[in-house]
Order: structure tokens, then sequence, then C-alpha cells
């Protein structure tokens, strides 16, 4: 599962693992956050988070759900969040990865609250995509006020939708994860505003393409919320 020469590799793998209900074995976990934890703060991390490596900045990204990502600076947010989330999720005792994911968590909060004292809207995050991610990392139980900026990050998506069951600026299949994955409670009007956009797009996968098995789940798992 360790590909050194990808942070976003790695990360992929890690989430697929979890994603399909097979968690990551204890010899391969403390791995995967060894190595993962080295990457904190170094050059080309954002906001003191995990740094991607040279062939993330030089390939591009995709999301777990396929979406292709090709800024730099969306980039690093985007491998820092997921790195944060995958540290949360693998639970390593090991005292070391504890502090990075801490020192990490740190340097992130400093920009939210930054963004907050700045008038930004609350639970939003730069692009639709980089949001989807903190939402993600949120999720998961990770940086601060989860609640109250999840909350906040379903007001402003409800003020993006474009009246077609999906949103302006977000990205369909990766915010659609992130419902799935989201407290019903909290999500529930965007679960039911989407609900009809994702019945009709599963009709329309390609079998070709490799993101659609998780695609279909995740719009079981999200439809089964409803």
């Amino acid at each position: 599962m360790l590909n050194k020469d990808s942070l976003a590799v790695t990360l992929d793998a890690i989430n697929e693992s979890h994603f399909s209900g097979k968690p990551v074995k204890n010899s391969e976990s403390e791995k995967l956050s060894t190595w993962i934890a080295s990457r904190q703060g170094l050059k080309g991390a954002y906001a003191g988070m995990f740094a991607p490596t040279e062939r993330d900045y030089r390939d591009g990204i995709r999301l777990f759900t396929g979406e292709r990502i090709t800024s730099g600076a969306a980039t690093g947010h985007i491998l820092g969040e997921e790195a944060c989330r995958a540290l949360i999720l693998l639970d390593s005792p090991d005292e070391n990865v504890k502090r990075s994911l801490t020192r990490a968590s740190e340097g992130m909060i400093s920009v939210l609250k930054n963004h907050e004292s700045g008038g930004y809207t609350v639970g939003m995050f730069c692009c639709g995509t980089c949001t989807t991610a903190m939402w993600r990392h949120l999720n998961a139980g990770g940086l601060y006020n989860q609640e109250p900026l999840l909350r906040g990050g379903m007001r402003a998506l409800k003020a993006h939708r474009d009246d077609n069951g999906r949103w302006k600026r977000f990205p369909f299949w990766h915010t659609s994860l992130v419902l799935s994955e989201m407290d019903t409670s909290i999500a529930k009007p965007e679960l039911e505003y989407i609900a009809p956009a994702i019945e009709k797009s599963v009709k329309y996968l390609r079998k070709d393409n490799p993101y659609t098995p998780r695609r279909i789940k995740i719009a079981e798992t999200l439809l089964g919320k409803i």
C-alpha cells in the first residue's frame, strides 16, 4: 500500500481499504503512519500539514471519486487534509505520529480561524473541491468545531444548488461521497436534494471507468440514508 513516490497513491490505497470495509493490517498501518508523519511540514506542505511528493505536484492527482486536480495549491491542500484524515483512521499509538498530526492540525486550524475572522463563510474554504476535502477531515473528527463547521458548510452548499440536483462549484461525486459519510441529521436536506440526480447518474456510469464501483457504492450508501 505504501508508495513513497506518491502521497496521493498511498492515501488512495488507505481510503480504499476503509471504504471497502477492510481495515489496514497493524503491521502495514504502522509503516503507513510513520511515512505519512515524516512528511509533516516538509517543503510543499500546505499550512504545515503533510507534503505531497514531487510526482504528485508534477502529474496532478485524482480525488477518491475520480475528479482530476491539476492546481498545485489544491493538490497541497487536499492531500494535506486527506493525510490528516488517514492518520486519524489509522490511529497509530506512536507518539511521534500523534505529534505530527497535532502540528498539522494546528496549522490548518490557524488558517481556518484567520478565514473566519476575515469574514469568509463558515464551513467553506477556497473552492468547492478544497471545501469537500476539509469536510471529509471534519467528518473523521479532525480539526475543531466539527458540527458547527459542517452545518455552516451545508448552508453554503444549499446556496450553491443549481436546481438540477447538482451544485455550482462543487464536484458532484466527491460531494456525494462526503454527504454519504456525514451524520444524517446534518446532511439530510442535501441528501434529499441530490437523491434524484444520483439515481439518474448511476444509470449512465461507464463500465470501463475504474471509479464506477466506488461511485455505485457511494450512491447506494447515500440513498440508504434518506
